[in-house]
């Protein structure tokens, strides 16, 4: 049986979703190593303060630049954020017109098709989970792709990532933006341009950006944007969130 989340419960929102993987690991959309990963990312983003910061801000809308000034973006979807963020997923999508394609690293034909199934379900009118294509140099499930999504796009989103495939997306001349609350990971480190930030905030700020930039604001975004400045920005905020706890002891 689920938990019911008291509505006052000062950390409501992160048992909320908590509950929500939970329940997608019962339904076959989930494996059991990504609650792992949900948990790992939850400590750092507990250490972030559970909010937006300004750089991630500043991620986000960089991301969102990139994104509308590519010719064939693509928006990668695992398990954990099909289950976290169905529906505006889908929104992003649409907002970008970047096709949505089912790439795991844990892969069966069932558990894809269940996570293109709940996209369908949450008004994706298309969703690429059939590979026909191979990522070069990665042999992981993840290498597996398709000519029409990740295959060809120029820029790729990836969330709840793992290093090996942003750096061979990075091999062949794709632009990568991860969404990775460790702002210390391969990936973070690796990604052209990287939201250190929750799924379930990024996700929604992206949309508002995506609706609002034209494309000269698009431009002088991605100008003014520096990645490792910005990761820098991130752990700072990790860095001054122990300080505090220290001082509080």
């Amino acid at each position: 049986m689920s938990l019911i989340v008291p509505p006052d419960h000062p950390r409501y929102y992160s048992l909320l979703y908590r509950e929500r993987i939970v329940e997608k690991a019962k339904e076959g959309v989930v494996v059991l190593q990504g609650l792992i990963a949900h948990g790992r990312g939850e400590a750092f983003d507990y250490m972030m303060g559970e909010r937006t910061t300004p750089a991630a801000l500043k991620a986000e809308k960089a991301a969102v630049a990139l994104l509308k000034l590519a010719k064939h973006p693509v928006i990668s979807v695992n398990g954990n954020l099909a289950a976290l963020v169905p529906r505006e997923i889908v929104m992003l999508s649409k907002a970008l017109n970047a096709p949505l394609e089912v790439n795991l690293f844990y892969r069966s034909e069932e558990r894809a098709k269940r996570i293109a199934d709940l996209l369908k379900a949450h008004g994706a009118e298309e969703v690429l989970w059939k590979p026909d294509a191979e990522i070069e140099g990665l042999s992981s499930e993840r290498r597996k792709v398709t000519r029409r999504g990740i295959a060809s796009a120029d820029v790729v989103l990836v969330a709840l990532e793992d290093g090996d495939r942003t750096e061979a997306l990075k091999r062949v001349g794709k632009k990568v933006i991860a969404i990775d609350l460790n702002p210390f990971s391969r990936t973070a480190r690796m990604a052209d341009i990287t939201i250190v930030d929750n799924v379930i905030r990024a996700i929604p700020n992206m949309i508002k950006f995506a609706e609002e930039m034209s494309e000269e604001e698009c431009k002088r975004t991605l100008e003014d944007f520096d990645n490792s400045l910005n990761l820098r920005e991130s752990a700072k905020y990790l860095k001054e969130w122990v300080q505090r706890m220290i001082e509080e002891l």
